[in-house]
């Protein structure tokens, strides 16, 4: 079934793309441990506590159900990249007894009766969050369900799961829509944690096309603006920080701006298109890690909200499901514009804070990560546990793509991919790699017949002195970040060579506050009453880290030179069983420092430590350079 709305790229099926490398390696753990083992059929306890006897008498109000939609979503994804006989057989019985077991007016909840979402709630409390006066998650657990069954019909074809979705969708749409019940009184967040079904009401109506589901889309979309403690769209419009919509809670208010983009494909409407970009800039300005994950929590009774752009702090924590609400942003964003912008957030996300936060074995995942920290392995039912999973499975389908010239390459890495090409035949394209080790990538094409189509390969932005040889042509200086387009006649055995330059480089950040008020005469005035900077290393794609300082120490101030050009950073020969290139520090007055890919740090060990930043030490007479109102 085609979907509707103008994309600039079409991404790969599941099986299309294979991912080999460092991303393959993660992928293949996925399935063989969280996916394999996590749910194994309809009488794992994940399943279970949908099942009608367990549900008429649950008034807990909890999220739980959340993990059936994203086991659904992402195993559908794994079985049918893989041909997984045995994993596929489990999310069609998983699927099917959830269709079994759906109400007659469409619930598939795991509430009791007088707790569901289509119950009015009493009047909300005031909170910090908005909670309602009753708990509930009943929206966020369907919205998921939604996503997990669309996706089990997209791989697998069967229309009982289609059904069911349109079954959710059209219960939903009754309620808020006809019977008017306002989608923000069942969500936390000020109503946030509801209204992310936006997302999957556009998904379904960009699929089939039915009137209702770009209604209940719309429908959510403006309740959402109408409460004046989320205003999601006149917000995003008026240039709020991230931080300033609703709680500013990551996971919830990115999950919310997927929605948007499809519903801006959906609807065609500039001023969606604009939110998203005010949006996505800030976040990507203010509220990343140097993994790429968005981060916060400092200093909040929530860990899992976007601080004041200002701020700024090493041991901030990235939840791993905001990470896989980054991503699937930059997915939508991506899909619609074709800009190499995204890509490049994708995998760095990728290759550093979503592999980061899984363990080797694909079956343990940790709930935060920071920059500077501990690891900690989650329990059972943590819900990042199935949003790692979850993320990881979006990446063989953004990997490559198809656009109406020919073929685009997004993510750098070993692998492979057979893609449609739009005049017709199908061509095979092969990485072969170090990457994202080492800097040189060949790309090898190889079409059912001679063909003319155009090839987009992504240039990193932080590959400047990038070249490009087509066979045995010269090499030719690319652009840094965006596409190298090569447009020619293809035939197989031709092949291209790109050529990143792979320099240490040197991220320095501050946090800084600024007093500001008014004089008497009503002249502004602003003081500098905070300002700790930092330092930290990367590598190509890699955030660099060490592990506690001379093996016992979380948090080190050094002395190093304020101009970048004068740092002594030394690269060291991966060591014997290594992939990645070290990075040593020297200092004047310490014994140097060993940096490695942060992602692997502690060999992803539960318990391990990984230190990011270096905290600068100040200057000597307590002046910083920014700062102001001190003379």
């Amino acid at each position: 079934m085609a979907e509707r709305g103008a994309q600039a790229q079409q991404p790969a099926r599941p099986g299309q793309v294979r991912l080999d490398g460092v991303l393959g390696e993660a992928l293949e753990a996925n399935r063989r441990g969280r996916l394999s083992h996590f749910i194994t059929g309809p009488d794992s306890p994940a399943i279970a506590i949908f099942d009608p006897a367990h549900r008429e008498h649950n008034e807990e109000g909890d999220w739980y159900g959340e993990h059936a939609g994203k086991w659904l979503a992402a195993a559908a994804k794994a079985a049918a990249r893989s041909d997984d006989a045995a994993l596929r057989a489990r999310v069609l019985a998983v699927a099917d007894h959830l269709a079994d077991v759906q109400a007659d007016d469409g619930y598939l909840g795991n509430y009791a009766p007088q707790r569901r979402f289509m119950v009015p709630q009493p009047p909300k409390p005031e909170s910090w969050n908005g909670e309602p006066a009753l708990r509930t998650w009943d929206i966020w657990t369907h919205s998921y369900l939604l996503l997990g069954l669309i996706e089990v019909h997209r791989c697998f074809g069967q229309p009982q799961h289609l059904e069911a979705a349109r079954r959710i969708a059209d219960l939903c749409w009754r309620s808020f829509c006809e019977d008017g019940l306002d989608i923000t009184s069942v969500g936390n967040h000020h109503g946030m944690s509801a209204t992310v079904l936006l997302d999957p009401a556009a998904e379904l109506y960009l699929l089939t096309g039915e009137p209702r589901y770009l209604q209940l889309a719309e429908c959510v979309l403006e309740q959402a603006n109408a409460n004046p403690r989320l205003a999601l769209l006149d917000r995003a419009l008026a240039g709020a920080d991230p931080s300033e919509i609703a709680t500013g809670k990551a996971y919830q208010l990115c999950w919310n701006l997927v929605g948007l983009a499809r519903l801006h494909r959906a609807t065609g409407r500039a001023d969606y298109r604009e939110a998203l970009d005010r949006q996505w800039q800030a976040i990507r300005e203010h509220h990343l890690s140097l993994g790429g994950g968005p981060f916060g929590g400092i200093g909040h009774r929530s860990r899992e909200v976007f601080n004041p752009a200002g701020v700024f702090d090493p041991e901030a924590y990235i939840e791993t499901c905001s990470v896989l609400a980054w991503i699937q942003l930059n997915r939508e964003l991506l899909a619609i514009t074709g800009q190499a912008r995204y890509a490049e957030e994708i995998e760095r996300s990728a290759y550093n804070d979503l592999i980061g936060a899984q363990a080797p074995d694909g079956e343990d995942w940790v709930y935060y990560s920071y920059a500077n920290g501990r690891r900690i392995h989650t329990n059972y039912w943590r819900c990042c546990k199935s949003s790692g999973a979850m993320a990881l499975e979006e990446l063989p389908a953004i990997a490559w793509a198809s656009d109406a010239q020919g073929v685009v390459a997004n993510l750098l890495g070993p692998g492979q991919a057979r893609l449609p090409l739009s005049g017709g035949g199908e061509a095979t394209l092969r990485q072969r790699t170090g990457y994202p080790f080492t800097g040189t990538i060949r790309i090898e094409v190889e079409p059912d017949a001679p063909t003319r189509f155009r090839l987009r390969l992504r240039v990193p932005a932080w590959a400047d002195g990038a070249t490009l040889a087509i066979g045995d042509d010269a090499p030719v200086a690319v652009a840094a970040g965006d596409y190298a387009d090569v447009e020619r006649e293809w035939s197989a055995g031709d092949a291209l060579v790109l050529e990143l330059p792979m320099r240490p480089r040197v991220h320095r950040r501050v946090h800084r506050n600024v007093q500001e008020s008014r004089a008497p005469d009503g002249s502004p005035v602003r003081q500098q009453v905070l300002h700790n900077a930092w330092l930290a290393l990367s590598r190509g794609p890699l955030a660099y880290a060490t592990g506690l300082i001379d093996g016992y120490k979380p948090r080190e101030t050094v002395r190093l030179p304020d101009d970048d050009a004068l740092l002594r950073i030394e690269e060291l020969a991966p060591a014997e069983g290594v992939s990645a290139t070290g990075l040593r520090l020297h200092f004047d007055d310490r014994a140097p420092l060993d940096f490695g890919p942060w992602y692997a740090v502690g060999g992803r060990r539960d318990r391990s430590w990984r230190l990011t930043w270096l905290h600068l030490a100040p200057s000597p007479d307590g002046f910083a350079d920014d700062d102001c109102g001190t003379r």
